[in-house]
């Protein structure tokens, strides 16, 4: 039990205040905050190494509440330590433009370390950070001089052990044995809909030895003394994560709703406070958001034991810097998310020779000339590493005892590689990299999607991005892909259409501080479109640019593609002109960066009054808003079929002849 009546003040402070903060929005999760009060309590104030007046310090702990909906306890948390939060905010939980939202959400409120609500995207996320920081402690420390020496820990649910990526990122971090990520699972036994057993009686401890994990167990989550002994455990096993399977009581103290399923996702209730509060002895039941004064002073000792573990750790950097400067300078670029100097040099021009190659292959070429100059580069793939292009000659293998290496096996488990790759870019000092099919990009929408909310700098590669791809057949070949991630707010897909727009657009993914970016790349091989003849491909970092304009006065039509199809659009150009019709040509790489251009150059490269087509091998609906209602789109509303790609775009009608007629059709009018 707790050690001290001012311990048990503290926690029920956290019980309270998550009660409040619920009750007055009138929506949240009250239950689990109740429940794990104590856990956050022993957590920031006893065992997590963190900094309340920075919460960038580079080797700070990382804490990731997987269970997002039970943000109250790290919103109460984070205001006792005194990380910026007011009182007044908990009092706004849940509001129009408060820093309490209902979900923890990076970059809105200091001290959270990651978006977290979709269950199991934090467990993923939590092993990222792990990566990351078994990654720069191997590259950057030195005997005697550790400049990296952090723990991850993180609280999970029920709801989170049961999606799918925390198995497959719970299996990755057992083989991969990363010892410094410490979890704590909250065994309630209760779900929105009723007990846990009506959907789930796994043997979660034996699940996750079977992962290759330590599990530890905690009887009673309000025995502090019992936490201390499992976090002391967990830090001195290097060799496996650990995972503490911990008993609680959802709703904790409430005399009617404790251990009961209306305790997870709804307000009390005004007379059922006032009665838990007086069950938990509260000083003052009657008041909301009452916190002792005692129970703060002693939560903001937080910030004295931060400052010294801070102020230790700035002697350890000074010592650091003086012995390996330079090292010490490349740390603090690569945290800062600044670039090497003359990065761009190292980055090939393809000719004739060799730049007739699959946009695969072309991406393959950049990425080991990029390497060899950026060493915050790191991934692999989904287990396609040479059909995705993602193989780097130069590199071995990130792997227990080599992990200062940068190559990933991430294996088959797309949507773990995502939230993995998204908790290395929130921890900095890399920008990570995945690859799988295109088709797959589906089994990872969820971290897509919070990287692009939280504007992480991660570089997505597709590869066999259409019927393109051939053979394997409408199970591989995307149709809807490419405008389903199109609509994601903040992730910029770039598609190039030959060798150099693949240079340009890992020129545009690099410099991307502020979102995913997608690469989406081709099987088949691409002509090699000679820039003496066309427009240079620099025009990639515009979106869309005019490759080729028509030739003696104003065009009588647009021609719009991305991708393979531009060369479909180059030779209709050409088909056109011997027909007496002026055509001109745009590469629409990226419509996200496109659209992000001034109006004025939009329209100089899609003037308002010309028709336009555009062709696409895949679903046209992203086409819709360039082409407008005087135009034609072509593209796919069927899935694909296998057979030679040659065969499936002539049986679909991806090919020159339908954009010249199309064309014709639109003159002729």
């Amino acid at each position: 039990m707790p050690t001290s009546s001012l311990d048990l003040l503290c926690i029920n402070t956290v019980r309270t205040l998550s009660m409040d903060g619920v009750q007055k929005a009138n929506s949240g999760h009250p239950g689990t905050p109740m429940a794990l009060a104590p856990l956050g309590y022993a957590l920031f104030t006893r065992h997590m190494k963190h900094d309340p007046a920075d919460p960038h310090w580079p080797d700070r702990d990382r804490f990731v509440l997987s269970c997002g909906h039970a943000s109250m306890l790290l919103y109460s948390c984070l205001y006792l330590t005194g990380y910026g939060l007011t009182l007044e905010d908990l009092k706004e939980f849940r509001q129009w433009g408060s820093k309490t939202p209902g979900h923890p959400e990076f970059g809105h409120t200091e001290g959270v370390d990651t978006t977290t609500g979709p269950l199991g995207q934090g467990v993923g996320n939590s092993v990222g950070f792990a990566v990351a920081e078994a990654h720069m402690a191997a590259t950057f420390n030195r005997d005697g001089h550790a400049l990296v020496d952090h723990f991850t820990y993180f609280i999970c649910s029920d709801g989170d052990l049961m999606e799918g990526v925390s198995h497959e990122a719970a299996s990755f971090a057992g083989h991969f044995k990363l010892g410094k990520l410490i979890g704590f699972y909250d065994d309630n036994h209760i779900t929105i809909d009723g007990s846990t057993d009506l959907t789930f009686t796994d043997d979660t401890a034996k699940r996750f030895e079977a992962y290759g994990w330590q599990v530890l167990h905690v009887a009673d989550v309000n025995d502090l003394d019992a936490i201390d002994a499992v976090v002391a455990a967990a830090k001195a096993e290097t060799q496996r994560p650990t995972l503490v399977v911990t008993r609680t009581h959802i709703g904790y103290g409430s005399p009617n709703k404790q251990d009961t399923s209306s305790a997870h996702g709804e307000p009390l209730g005004a007379d059922e406070i006032v009665a838990t509060k007086k069950a938990l002895g509260w000083e003052r039941p009657d008041e909301s958001f009452y916190v002792p004064d005692q129970a703060l002073a002693e939560w903001r000792k937080a910030l004295v034991r931060g400052a010294s573990a801070h102020a230790e750790w700035n002697g350890r950097r000074d010592a650091y810097a003086a012995v390996f400067a330079d090292d010490a300078g490349e740390f603090n670029r690569r945290i800062a998310g600044t670039l090497p100097a003359n990065w761009e040099a190292a980055v090939p021009v393809f000719a004739a020779e060799n730049g007739f190659v699959a946009s695969r292959a072309a991406s393959n070429t950049v990425l080991n000339a990029l390497v060899g100059v950026m060493p915050e580069l790191m991934g692999g793939s989904a287990d396609l590493t040479p059909s995705n292009g993602t193989a780097v000659k130069t590199w071995k293998n990130f792997a227990p005892g080599a992990y200062d290496m940068r190559y990933m096996h991430f294996g088959i488990r797309e949507h773990a590689m995502g939230s993995i790759m998204n908790g290395m870019a929130l921890h900095r000092g890399i920008i990570p990299f995945g690859g799988t099919f295109l088709i797959f990009s589906d089994y990872m929408r969820p971290p897509i999607r919070l990287a692009s909310l939280m504007k992480q700098r991660v570089i997505l590669i597709y590869t066999h991005d259409s019927i393109g791809l051939g053979e394997d057949g409408p199970t591989h070949q995307p149709v809807e892909q490419l405008s389903a991630l199109r609509v994601v707010p903040g992730l910029t897909l770039i598609r190039p259409a030959d060798a150099n727009e693949t240079a340009e657009a890992w020129k545009v993914a690099v410099q991307h501080e502020h979102g995913p970016v997608a690469l989406v790349l081709t099987r088949q091989k691409l002509p090699f479109i000679d820039r003496a003849k066309f427009a240079p491909a620099s025009g990639v970092a515009m979106g869309g640019y005019v490759l080729a304009d028509a030739d003696g006065g104003p065009p009588d039509v647009v021609l719009l593609s991305s991708g393979s199809e531009v060369s479909l659009i180059v030779a209709a150009r050409e088909e056109l002109a011997a027909a007496g019709v002026k055509a001109r040509v745009v590469s629409m790489a990226s419509m996200e960066l496109f659209a992000q251009q001034s109006p004025e150059y939009r329209a100089s490269v899609l003037p308002a009054d010309i028709p336009r087509v555009s062709i696409e091998a895949a679903s046209a609906m992203s086409w819709y808003r360039w082409v407008g209602t005087n135009g034609v789109t072509i593209g796919i509303d069927k899935f694909g079929a296998s057979a030679p790609f040659e065969k499936i775009y002539e049986e679909y009608g991806i090919t020159t002849k339908h954009v010249v007629e199309a064309a014709m059709g639109l003159v002729k009018k």
